[in-house]
């Protein structure tokens, strides 16, 4: 599977389920089942190098920012729910994380930023086209420490200086 065919998959899950990330990650299986299961597998290796690679640092204090705090688990699902808002949407934030305020048109805490179910859907669509288990997809593993420098998420002086223009639409 390509990198295009892949965000392809996201994208079309994302616009049918008008942005419900519960909805999204159930059409995602949807079309997922009906691909091979060796497509399957291209496509959690695509999903899951993307989660490692917005394992960092600022990234998870935007996050903070966006869901007024993110425990370890919260980050993990905001990661997943972030690819699933596609390319454009998770290369800004990744490259730059306050660029979110821009690159989101809304932001509901109550539905937004929990993407734990998108995380799920390649391992439930192999599992239900092959009867088994996913096996390893021989991707390293997420470092044990996020990249880059580490965010003081409990002083909102620095969240807002780190992320000026979330904190402002977000927070003001």
């Amino acid at each position: 599977m390509e990198e295009s065919e892949f965000w392809e998959l996201i994208n079309a899950a994302r616009e049918a389920a008008e942005g419900d990330p519960e909805e999204q990650a159930d059409l995602l299986v949807e079309r997922l089942l009906q691909l091979d299961p060796e497509t399957v597998l291209d496509f959690a290796r695509h999903f899951e190098s993307r989660y490692n690679r917005a394992y960092r640092w600022d990234l998870w204090g935007a996050a903070w920012v966006l869901l007024d705090g993110a425990s370890d688990d919260a980050f993990d699902f905001f990661r997943c729910w972030l690819i699933g808002q596609g390319r454009e949407v998770f290369e800004g934030a990744v490259h730059a994380p306050d660029s979110m305020a821009e690159l989101l048109d809304e932001f509901d805490e109550e539905i937004d930023g929990d993407g734990e179910e998108l995380g799920y859907a390649a391992d439930e669509a192999y599992e239900q086209l092959t009867g088994t288990v996913a096996p390893d997809l021989g991707i390293a593993p997420a470092p044990a420490e996020p990249e880059g420098t580490p965010v003081d998420f409990e002083n909102e002086a620095v969240l807002a200086g780190l992320y000026p223009k979330l904190w402002e639409r977000f927070k003001g």
